[in-house]
């Protein structure tokens, strides 16, 4: 079918959720963007912004299901990250302006991380980076992050419930958290980074096991969704 003919199609209102696996390059904007295009549908959004560098699961909401967009935002959050060490960039991972950088920095052992993670577990102040959506005076921090500006911020409190070292193959460091609400995990990188070391570290990947109760196993790429058709697609909505 054409675009011509497509666009004829009366758009389609079907509530329900799906848990989509967010490619690495998009923003997850694009990603309600595609979808809503493709099957026709009248009311989509999705449950929590993962930045463009980030995969995993983003949940989308379509219909009524929209109304518990505040809801499931407010949900703790699962993450697995890889924290470079040695470098620091303006946006605090390696999508960044590189603000230092060292090639060999000095190698830290499993327990001198450990004790600097022990320090992020429980409730913490973060400092919300400059390259966030957080609004200061009627206007987003990105935005003045990429006229090079840095305006005060005020720190927020978040919960790490879990913070725990996976793997570490010097000058990377896999970790796995679980936290709330409000929780930037490139911040956590480079604050973790600073404490360890005047080298420093930017989050290099990261991946969303879980939001709430929907899981990176439940999850299915976009490639997979748009091979669907219209009725496989209300088919795998979950009813919530």
């Amino acid at each position: 079918m054409n675009q011509k003919n497509h666009n004829k199609i009366p758009k389609r209102n079907i509530t329900g959720v799906l848990v989509c696996d967010k490619p690495t390059e998009w923003t997850s904007h694009d990603v309600v963007a595609k979808i809503r295009g493709h099957f026709r549908l009248k009311k989509i959004g999705h449950a929590g912004t993962l930045d463009p560098i980030a995969t995993g699961v983003l949940v989308l909401l379509c219909g009524k299901a929209t109304k518990l967009s505040d809801k499931l935002i407010a949900d703790d959050k699962e993450y697995r990250f890889n924290l470079l060490f040695g470098m620091t960039t303006d946006s605090q991972d390696i999508t960044g302006k590189i603000i230092s950088h060292d090639e060999n920095p000095p190698e830290k052992t499993k327990d001198e991380i450990e004790d600097v993670l022990q320090q992020y577990r429980g409730e913490i102040s973060q400092l919300p980076p400059m390259f966030s959506a957080v609004k200061i005076n009627g206007k987003r921090l990105y935005k003045l992050g990429r006229e090079g500006k840095t305006v005060e911020r005020e720190p927020r409190k978040i919960t790490i419930h879990e913070l725990v070292l996976e793997h570490l193959e010097w000058p990377r460091a896999t970790i796995r958290a679980v936290c709330s609400k409000g929780t930037y995990v490139r911040t956590l990188c480079n604050d973790i980074g600073e404490k360890l070391s005047d080298a420093g570290g930017c989050m290099e990947t990261l991946v969303r096991l879980r939001s709430g109760d929907f899981t990176i196993a439940q999850s299915h790429k976009i490639e997979e969704i748009i091979s669907w058709t219209p009725e496989e697609f209300e088919d795998k909505l979950i009813t919530i």
